[in-house]
């Protein structure tokens, strides 16, 4: 009989299949459980983060460019505006394929390698979704080719904004300067500084130079912020929130913009400057550097060839020659000189010099020539020297002083240093000295180099700027004040300058004795209104009383014995012409200096320029400082060298000075 074998184990299979029932139990339990927690961990407990960052894939902070400040004359006319203007911007986020949109642009606007190369050098501090300018100052036919094509340049839009305009062009292009595009070099200056990187997050223009590289921390501003709602493409939907930026301060200048023009005009066709100074403030009423150039193309880009032409000029249009040209300043400084001498007792208003035409030292074979041949007479004192210019009596008179005490009293005069004036490129002329000779070439003082000294020649240099300011303070009886563009301006000194922001009188010019100044003065007066004076012809007819000093200063030597021939030599290597003075006489308003390179003779090239601009400034005063000057008749007669008047003699022109 068979025996019944069971094949299935029904107890232990329920038995496995309830202990995999319970484990498959735990492990739905325990992953519902987790899911559940991460779902809480998320909607409750991280729900604020989470906000915030899906709030940042779709609202941004776009940072918004501050208004430059305005540029105006001390009359309220503007120098300096903005200028709407529309310019082609590329959005990077926005755009698939940045380096194909910038072919297309290129074909379409006509946009050269140049202006690419620095739309990518822009793209590098650019913030996310910031709209970076590729192409300036849009015209009607290329805003009207982008509308047509606009279907096709995803990321590309055109941008109304603000661009600086100079109205005066040329005529102030060497003060107020202009601004440009932020190159690389600035970029890594701005970057270094996080509080300037953000604050030019949306600038594309910065001071270059003048008065807008200067000032450009007041006329910037403060950079503002738009915080903005974008789709997944990035258009900005609507504007949540807007941080006004904080406009630039406005700038007022001391300038007269119409004396500006008219100097400007005076100087047509000349290379040179004229700077004119207000007496009593230090403030600049004109400064002049002629050839000039026009600011307004730099500001969005000046082509190269455009550029090329102003920067290999021979005339140096670019070089501004008020506060960076250096001249001899030739007879200009001889009214210094000479006060010098009276202070240092060396010399009397009666002492006297026998003048044959030339100087020589002790021992000494060369001969210092005077410019007048055959001299200026057997007994020529101090004011005669001074009003006909003559070299042999400051040669005389600055072996006696010595190079110590001319250094030292000039330097007073802000010779052979920065005037401190708000402007970044300021040179500082040259005042030689025996420490500062022996300090750059290494040889000894030469009593001869002092001669040069006294009549402004060799090695001592200044700038326009510097002639205008000494002559001011000589105006003004050694009283210094600073030279300024900006009226009331807190503006901070180089660290080159010593002499400060405020007016003060020299410890050594407050011992001159008052009878000294006077004496000055009555030279320079003799300039322009004597029969003899070197500025007689530019002094003649006028209705009130100026002091001046003409100047001839050398560019190429003239050897022993050889006569100086204008017609002979090149133009550019003729003498240059100067002069200095101010006026009224009797209560100076302006002072000024006038230096036409290659213009030969003082008298006859700068002088009549600075009669011109006398007669525009006393035509234009307002009659507070402006006192009639006496009819010639009562002109007192000069009797001898110490008596301190004018030769009252029918006027004729002079040379030479």
């Amino acid at each position: 009989m068979f025996k019944r074998i069971e094949l299935r184990d029904t107890a232990y299979e329920r038995r496995i299949f309830q202990q995999r029932m319970i484990t498959s139990l735990l492990i739905f339990f325990l992953v519902a459980a987790t899911l559940i927690f991460r779902y809480v961990n998320l909607q409750v407990f991280q729900h604020d983060r989470f906000v915030t960052e899906s709030n940042r894939n779709r609202i941004h902070t776009l940072p918004v460019a501050p208004r430059r400040g305005l540029v105006y004359d001390r009359n309220g006319k503007l120098l300096a505006e903005n200028q709407p203007s529309y310019s082609l911007a590329v959005t990077v986020e926005r755009s698939e394929d940045l380096d194909e949109l910038l072919v297309d642009l290129q074909q379409l606007f006509d946009i050269d390698s140049r202006s690419i190369t620095k739309f990518r050098q822009r793209l590098r501090r650019r913030t996310p979704y910031q709209a970076v300018p590729l192409k300036f100052r849009l015209d009607d036919d290329e805003i009207s080719r982008f509308a047509v094509n606009k279907y096709r340049l995803d990321g590309v839009e055109i941008k109304a904004q603000l661009v600086r305009h100079y109205p005066m062009g040329e005529e102030l292009g060497h003060v107020i300067g202009y601004v440009g595009r932020i190159n690389q070099r600035e970029q890594e200056k701005l970057f270094a500084d996080n509080q300037q990187r953000v604050n030019y997050a949306a600038t594309e223009h910065i001071g270059k130079t003048g008065l807008e590289h200067f000032y450009e921390p007041t006329l910037h501003g403060t950079v503002g912020s738009q915080y903005v709602e974008t789709n997944a493409h990035g258009r900005v939907l609507r504007v949540l929130q807007q941080v006004n930026p904080v406009p630039g301060r406005d700038l007022k200048l001391s300038l007269d913009a119409e004396l500006q023009s008219n100097v400007h005009q005076l100087m047509q066709g000349k290379r040179g400057s004229v700077v004119v100074l207000e007496v009593k403030t230090g403030d600049v009423l004109a400064m002049v550097s002629t050839p000039a150039f026009d600011p307004n193309p730099f500001v969005t880009g000046i082509s190269r060839e455009a550029y090329a032409l102003l920067r290999d000029s021979i005339d140096l249009p670019l070089f501004n020659r008020s506060l960076q040209g250096q001249y001899p300043p030739g007879s200009t400084i001889k009214p210094i000189i000479a006060l010098a001498g009276l202070h240092h007792n060396v010399v009397t208003e009666a002492t006297t010099i026998n003048d044959p035409g030339w100087y020589q030292l002790p021992n000494d074979p060369r001969y210092h020539r005077d410019w007048k041949r055959g001299g200026h007479g057997s007994r020529v004192d101090l004011f005669t020297a001074i009003v006909e210019s003559c070299d042999t009596y400051f040669y005389d008179l600055a072996f006696k002083l010595g190079i110590d005490r001319i250094h030292s009293f000039a330097a007073d005069f802000g010779l052979g240093e920065k005037t401190g004036i708000d402007s970044s490129s300021e040179r500082s002329g040259l005042l030689p000295s025996r420490v500062w000779k022996r300090a750059t070439r290494q040889k000894p003082w030469f009593p001869g180099e002092t001669l040069n000294v006294g009549i402004g020649q060799g090695y001592m240099l200044a700038t326009p700027l510097q002639l205008a300011a000494a002559t001011a303070q000589l105006a003004a009886n050694g009283v210094y004040r600073p030279p300024r563009f900006a009226r009331a301006s807190n503006y901070l000194i180089d660290r080159d300058v010593r002499r400060g922001n405020e007016e003060y009188l020299p410890a050594q010019l407050a011992e001159v004795k008052s009878e000294y100044w006077q004496s000055i003065h009555r030279a320079m007066r003799a300039v322009m209104h004597s029969r003899d004076g070197t500025a007689a012809a530019a002094g003649r007819g006028s209705s009130y009383e100026m002091a001046g000093k003409t100047g001839t200063a050398q560019v190429i030597g003239i050897a022993q014995g050889e006569e100086y021939d204008e017609e002979a030599i090149a133009e550019r290597q003729r003498d240059h012409a100067l002069f200095v003075g101010f006026a009224p006489y009797q209560s100076p308003k302006v002072a000024l200096a006038v230096i036409v390179e290659n213009g030969g003779s003082g008298s006859s090239a700068a002088a009549p320029i600075a009669r011109q601009v006398f007669d525009w400034v006393m035509q234009n005063d307002e009659g507070e400082h402006n006192e009639p000057a006496p009819a010639k008749s009562a002109m007192p007669v000069y009797a001898n060298a110490s008596t301190p008047a004018i030769r009252a003699m029918a006027p004729q022109q002079a040379i030479g000075g």
